[in-house]
């Protein structure tokens, strides 16, 4: 695995607040996410309006700096600069654009794309981006019968950037031994679990 001049990334964690039935249940399973060994986190919430992104990611941002842990803001470069994010996360459509989102971000800020294939890999790459989530790696319950790319597929496809790519599809325990140490990210099986801290804990143990 390409070493990388952030922090490893070993479990990233992605938001869906819609799961819950309030903010603040999601924002306590989040925490004991963290307390498990999430180091990362990306505040995905399309949904939300730029004011009430702006107040999670406030709150969410608390409870990060709490613990240390790197908080990405997808797609919203203003709102990851208002609350003092890590950096911003975009979808493999944007990665053009991420060269201008770094530029208008300025030093210390990160930029992360979703990749899916060789060519989004180069392209986000070739734009300066500093880590990348790839996948599916694995069948996944939110897009059953989605084509994936196993785990050979995926390490082949990492081993030609250099930068850290990280396994996002399918992540489970059992999973992890074939992903060769690379990071993995996940959102149900962290977010859906009963004991979030516990499932958080056996996925960076299983790494």
């Amino acid at each position: 695995m390409v070493e990388s001049i952030i922090p490893p990334i070993k479990l990233l964690l992605l938001s869906d607040s819609k799961r819950f039935t309030t903010q603040q249940t999601m924002l306590d399973c989040m925490e004991q996410a963290i307390q498990g060994g999430v180091d990362t986190i990306v505040l995905r919430e399309k949904h939300l309006d730029s004011a009430k992104l702006l107040s999670l990611a406030s709150k969410l941002r608390i409870i990060t700096n709490k613990y240390n842990t790197r908080l990405m803001i997808h797609s919203q470069a203003d709102i990851a600069k208002a609350v003092g994010a890590d950096g911003v996360h975009v979808d493999a459509k944007s990665i053009p654009e991420i060269t201008d989102i770094k530029i208008w971000l300025g030093a210390g800020f990160l930029v992360s794309a979703s990749c899916h294939n060789t060519q989004e890999l180069a392209d986000a790459e070739q734009q300066g981006v500093d880590f990348a989530l790839l996948s599916p790696v694995f069948p996944t319950q939110s897009h059953p019968g989605a084509p994936t790319l196993g785990a050979d597929k995926f390490l082949s496809l990492a081993a030609h950037v250099h930068m850290p790519v990280i396994a996002l599809g399918g992540i489970e325990p059992d999973v992890l031994k074939h992903l060769q140490g690379h990071g993995v990210a996940t959102m149900g099986g962290i977010l859906n679990a009963q004991d979030p801290k516990q499932a958080a804990t056996l996925l960076c143990t299983t790494t």
